[in-house]
C-alpha cells in the first residue's frame, strides 16, 4: 500500500499524462514479481538506496520511514525490494518474494 501512495502523491504536482501501472508476475525460482510504475518525478539515481534508509525522505512533510518498513515488510518474507528509474519520467518500485502454496493456486 505504502508504494501505491507514494506513487500518486509523486504524481500530484506532475502536468501531462499521470499513470501508474502495478503488475504481478511469476518469476523464476518459485518467485512472485511485483512492480509499482508511475509518470511522477521519479528517484534521483543517487539516492536509489539512500531512501530506503530509516528518517532519510525526500518529501517535506515526510517521516522517512514508509519505504524502510516497507523493505523490512518484504525481507521478512523472504524477499527484495528496490527502485529503478522508470523509462521517460517517474519510477518503478519493484519487489519479489517466494511463491506460497496459496500463491501456487
Amino acid at each position: 500500500m505504502n508504494l501505491i501512495v507514494n506513487s500518486i502523491e509523486a504524481m500530484k504536482d506532475v502536468d501531462g499524462i499521470r499513470e501508474m501501472v502495478i503488475k504481478s508476475q511469476r518469476a523464476e525460482n518459485e518467485q512472485i514479481h511485483v512492480s509499482v510504475s508511475d509518470t511522477g518525478i521519479g528517484v534521483p539515481p543517487q539516492f536509489a538506496e539512500q531512501i530506503f534508509d530509516p528518517f532519510f525522505t525526500t518529501k517535506p512533510h515526510g517521516t522517512g520511514m514508509g519505504l524502510r518498513i516497507s523493505r523490512s515488510i518484504v525481507e521478512s518474507h523472504g524477499g527484495r525490494l528496490w527502485v529503478a528509474g522508470a523509462p521517460g519520467r517517474g519510477a518503478t518500485f519493484q519487489f519479489t518474494r517466494p511463491a506460497t502454496v496459496a500463491d501456487r493456486g
